[in-house]
């Protein structure tokens, strides 16, 4: 019997419903196209097919149908002039508006190296629904086509393994379990103080589609209630696909995750959201998105934050600013992030229990070294990277240590930081500590070579067979969660 492969937790996008609640601030800097054109249009009460007949009727042109209003809002495509012009005239704004947002939306949708063209897509979509949320406390141009009521959910399984591994079972439609399976959310995440992404991944997405299923086959009383949980599955899913290398299925869980919490009124958590998702970019070699992020989850969500998570926030801002080589930026976020003060017990959120003092000295540290202040940098990462217990945390780390020794000239210190960070990254399987050490690499090739610099290398040679890869996972096909006469669902076609 050919076993029916399952939709992608893409689609749990579209699961989950609006009922959104949102306290954000406008964000920094120039609008995005695509959420301008939704908020310009629905001031005016039209839907996108009243748009594109509007366009088509001042135009002359009859072809033009709601679907590509729809690719605009969504920026899957930007309008060309003649179109651009058009919109300008029909909605009453001036062309210059319109033609700044394209501009910035340009800008921020163009493909970083690191990032693969899928990713890339999922990368603008989250942009996108991170301005619109910043944008419009009403969440009139949030919501999106989601899932209506819980009954016309198709019994069995509508969700599948978006981002884990190849031939990964989903434990409840097969009828096997992990043996994981029954941990709770809180043992989930304490279990990632310990391992990596390449060993928890797949947990944390069978996590995610059970709650996106409980979602669905919930009254809409228990839909409200379950959103937070929801969120914080999601946040946790992307967290650790970002952790295994797999940067699309984190920005996805991401999305999923931004729309539940906002929904469920907690821009707080919605904040942490878009921190979490900044610091994935961060380490793709993106900081012009990553600062976007950081921003708009710190200036929606600060008024409601607890002072650890403003100070997060702001360190997300300030690592994204150093490495897009924003220095003033930087440095005004991390004096933000003193000023902020430690997590104060009792008063922090239970998915924020891993932030301390320490911590946050380090994460200081990290943007020291990026800055190129490694004096100033290297007190602040010692303890953290020497502290026992958390091999993940140590490999990242000391990933920065490292390169603080090697811009203070000391190469055999430098070496054996990154020894020690190599040997934590094996034990941990974090691909996201590796990538820290592949930058340090990097800069010790340019230095002359000596008998630190050589002992590096043979450590290097022997450890390269056990280092955790980023990995390739293929999403299955998603399809669409809208119910079929005979009771199944609708294909709605690959979704690269």
């Amino acid at each position: 019997m050919t076993r029916r492969r399952r939709p992608g937790v893409r689609v749990a996008i579209r699961a989950v419903a609006p009922e959104v609640t949102m306290i954000p601030s406008s964000p920094p800097g120039p609008r995005l196209l695509g959420p301008l054109l939704a908020e310009l249009r629905a001031a005016r009460g039209w839907s996108q097919q009243r748009l594109a007949a509007e366009l088509c009727a001042a135009s002359g042109v009859p072809t033009l149908t709601r679907h590509e209003v729809s690719r605009w809002e969504r920026q899957l495509r930007l309008p060309g002039d003649f179109w651009s012009a058009w919109l300008a005239t029909v909605l009453g704004v001036p062309g210059e508006l319109l033609a700044g947002a394209a501009a910035s939306s340009r800008r921020l949708g163009a493909t970083p190296a690191a990032v693969d063209p899928a990713g890339s897509r999922a990368r603008l979509a989250l942009l996108t629904l991170a301005h619109r949320w910043a944008a419009d406390p009403g969440g009139g141009t949030l919501a999106g086509p989601f899932t209506g009521p819980a009954t016309a959910a198709p019994s069995g399984p509508a969700t599948g393994d978006g981002y884990g591994p190849p031939g990964a079972d989903d434990s409840a439609g097969s009828g096997r379990r992990h043996p994981a399976d029954g941990a709770s959310l809180a043992t989930l995440r304490r279990w990632d103080d310990l391992l990596g992404g390449g060993d928890l991944a797949g947990l944390g997405a069978r996590r995610l589609r059970r709650s996106v299923r409980g979602y669905r086959r919930a009254g809409p009383a228990g839909r409200r209630r379950m959103l937070p949980s929801l969120a914080e599955s999601a946040q946790l899913a992307g967290w650790l696909a970002a952790d295994a290398g797999d940067l699309t299925g984190g920005l996805v869980a991401y999305r999923l995750a931004l729309r539940a919490a906002v929904a469920a009124g907690e821009p707080p958590l919605a904040g942490h959201v878009l921190g979490s998702a900044s610091h994935l970019l961060a380490d793709a070699g993106d900081p012009a998105g990553a600062l976007v992020l950081a921003r708009i989850g710190y200036a929606a969500s600060r008024a409601t934050a607890s002072p650890g998570l403003r100070a997060l926030l702001l360190h997300r801002v300030a690592l994204a600013a150093a490495l897009g080589g924003r220095c003033r930026a930087a440095g005004q976020a991390l004096a933000g992030a003193d000023r902020a003060g430690p997590p104060e017990p009792g008063r922090e959120p239970p998915w924020l229990y891993w932030l301390d003092a320490a911590e946050l000295a380090a994460m200081t540290g990290r943007t020291l070294v990026a800055l190129g202040r490694p004096a100033a940098a290297v007190p602040l990462l010692t303890p953290v990277v020497t502290a026992l217990g958390r091999p993940r945390r140590s490999a990242v780390y000391g990933g920065w240590l490292a390169r603080g020794h090697l811009g203070l000239g000391a190469e055999p210190e430098a070496c054996a930081v990154a020894g020690e960070a190599l040997l934590d990254a094996v034990r941990s399987g974090s691909p996201r500590a590796v990538g820290q050490l592949t930058e340090f690499r990097r800069g010790l090739a340019r230095r002359p070579p000596g008998p630190a610099t050589r002992g590096y290398a043979r450590l290097l040679a022997a450890a390269r067979p056990y280092l955790p890869s980023r990995h390739r996972w293929r999403p299955s096909p998603p399809v669409s969660c809208e119910p079929r006469r005979d009771g199944g669902t609708t294909g709605s076609g690959p979704n690269r």
